[in-house]
């Protein structure tokens, strides 16, 4: 059994007017869960989930590279301390 999604609109309570309406709006991209490339108009209601996966997709990528920067830098500053470290242990054996 196939679904199929329903015309009615609750904002207006009747069946979706299309392009006469604000919300119909055409949204271009990939979709997140199939990969498939997205060209279409419809509303933008019907359209929340999909962006918000996208949405959480994002959030997920962003943090990711955010932490994988925090860890470079705290790698370089742990390298820049133990460099600053060792150059003072030598300072101090030469005017020992």
């Amino acid at each position: 059994m196939k679904l199929e999604q329903g015309k009615f609109c609750p904002l207006i309570g009747e069946d979706c007017i299309g392009l006469k309406c604000s919300w119909f709006t055409q949204i271009r991209g990939t979709h997140p869960q199939t990969g498939q490339e997205i060209d279409e108009w419809g509303c933008a209601v019907v359209w929340m989930p999909t962006l918000l996966i996208e949405n959480s997709q994002q959030q997920r990528q962003t943090g990711a590279a955010v932490e994988s920067f925090r860890n470079e830098t705290l790698n370089r500053i742990s390298q820049t301390i133990e460099m600053k470290t060792i150059e003072e242990q030598n300072d101090k054996k030469l005017l020992s």
